[in-house]
């Protein structure tokens, strides 16, 4: 009788076209991270402009001012005055946020994130 034995283990090129697949991964999720990293200081600016004191008596463009010196403070740069819309609503405002961010992936190809987000600044406060 012939005696079997068993291959254990991968082989070099199966661990390559796996480690190739791994550090794709890790490259697109380099370039994803910060775009998300962004998007949370956005909503947490905006979280603690709704807790500001009067805020929704103010007059937008000193909402807006607000609004950019705590974001500014995470180092955003792809937020412009351009992406802010504000609406009037019973009670203060609604503060819309609506911006694109591309970043370059491989060559000629670009991964887009797209956030929008929005937080009612009235007397109440942060609901």
């Amino acid at each position: 009788m012939k005696n079997m034995t068993s291959q254990r283990g991968i082989t070099l090129t199966s661990f390559l076209v796996v480690l190739i697949v791994v550090a794709f991964g890790l490259y697109v999720g380099m370039k994803l991270f910060p775009m998300y990293q962004e998007y949370y200081a956005v909503r947490t600016a905006l979280k603690s402009l709704a807790k500001e004191p009067g805020v929704a008596n103010m007059e937008p463009a000193r909402v807006q001012e607000l609004f950019f010196k705590r974001v500014r403070m995470s180092y955003s740069e792809n937020l412009k005055p351009s992406d802010i819309k504000f609406d009037r609503i019973d009670g203060g405002w609604n503060l819309k946020v609506n911006y694109e961010v591309r970043r370059e992936l491989i060559g000629n190809l670009d991964v887009v994130g797209k956030f929008d987000t929005n937080q009612d600044l009235t007397l109440r406060g942060a609901d």
